[in-house]
């Protein structure tokens, strides 16, 4: 039986973190890189990833999800296939939330991909 998703992001590609997002970064991590989802920029630090969803027709009420990797309980990767629109990581944090972050088809979503891979990999063993 399949898990239950609770919160879907979708990424599209990495750009400069903004200042929105900058304020709510502890003055002790330090920030690998941010990505932009539909409407907002998640940003990936040394301790967490810190993700904006916002909410309504204006998108000035929005919520913030900081999900620490030592949060993170088994956590997989799904490349895309020749038809696939989409490649996923999915993760299962204590607690039992799932979520899933979603990396659409383009020339450099495997980069993407393996670099948001690769950043909860270092963080959970490292």
């Amino acid at each position: 039986m399949a898990e239950a998703v609770n919160k879907i992001f979708n990424f599209y590609n990495e750009v400069p973190v903004t200042e929105e997002l900058q304020r709510l970064v502890h003055p002790s991590e330090k920030i690998q890189f941010s990505v932009k989802t539909i409407r907002d920029v998640a940003v990936f630090t040394d301790k967490r990833m810190l993700i904006a969803d916002k909410q309504g027709l204006t998108g000035k009420k929005v919520e913030y999800y900081s999900i620490p990797y030592k949060s993170i309980v088994t956590y997989a990767i799904e490349t895309a296939g020749t038809f696939d629109l989409d490649s996923e990581i999915k993760l299962t944090l204590s607690g039992g939330l799932n979520i899933e972050l979603k990396f659409f088809k383009d020339k450099k979503m495997d980069s993407l991909l393996f670099k948001v891979y690769h950043t909860i990999t270092e963080f959970m063993f490292g």
